[in-house]
């Protein structure tokens, strides 16, 4: 099976600092990993090149089959591509039911009839994300775990095949990570999505479930389980700790 996302030898150099040193990594569809690693060894950088904000120095990155190194943001979104960013991207003026609306129209889903309470799948995300009783309130006044969770739903609005996830549990409280964990690998199990995240909270990572990819100096050190993470050496002296 072709992968949905398949990075071959990424490289970044800003001047003469390579940050990304020849990343290679495969995502088949539905598949979900999480990437963690110390911070400044280029894991939001490997986003930038993924998303089109970056083009790479040297390497190729493929989705849906087709070669999209270097193209625009907006075109590799429309292909079916969205990103979270570490702050969550709202219109804080706007209700949440306008953000969702925004974000579906803005991705080319104009053919679409009706509004949000109309749409049944917008209808099952705000559901789930237990937005409902919100539709009609200002995103601003809604708390920080609620407006991450806005933006994940938001994503998902855009039918999205593939979901680039930068820390999405930051600034958020112990019970609303682990809500957030559960969201996240329910929608990948329920709905196909494939899912990359970067995360520094262990708990979240673990509660996820899925594949690590532990990065250091902008190259991959380790892929594989949680608890083969936790036993790995170099694992532990470079992140996680030998404690």
């Amino acid at each position: 099976m072709q992968p949905l996302l398949q990075l071959e030898g990424i490289k970044k150099n800003f001047g003469g600092l390579q940050v990304l040193g020849g990343i290679d990594l495969a995502l088949e569809a539905g598949q979900m990993r999480a990437i963690i690693g110390p911070n400044g060894c280029g894991k939001t950088t490997l986003f930038n090149v993924i998303s089109g904000a970056f083009a790479p120095t040297s390497g190729k990155v493929m989705f849906r089959g087709e070669d999209i190194t270097g193209q625009a943001p907006h075109r590799i979104a429309r292909m079916g591509m969205a990103r979270k960013f570490q702050v969550p991207g709202i219109y804080p003026t706007l209700t949440v039911a306008e953000n969702l609306e925004a974000a579906r129209l803005s991705f080319g889903w104009r053919r679409a009839r009706g509004n949000v309470a109309s749409d049944r799948t917008l209808r099952r995300i705000i559901e789930r994300f237990g937005l409902h009783d919100a539709l009609e309130h200002a995103a601003g006044t809604l708390a920080h775990g609620k407006k991450q969770w806005l933006e994940i739903a938001m994503l998902l609005s855009m039918h999205a095949s593939l979901l680039l996830l930068d820390e999405p549990t930051a600034g958020m409280s112990v019970a609303e990570t682990a809500a957030t964990a559960e969201l996240v690998a329910q929608i990948a199990n329920e709905r196909g999505v494939t899912v990359l995240v970067i995360e520094h909270d262990m708990s979240f990572v673990r509660a996820l479930g899925c594949p690590l990819v532990v990065t250091l100096r902008g190259r991959i050190l380790f892929e594989g389980s949680y608890q083969d993470a936790q036993a790995n050496r170099d694992v532990r002296e470079a992140y996680l700790g030998n404690a």
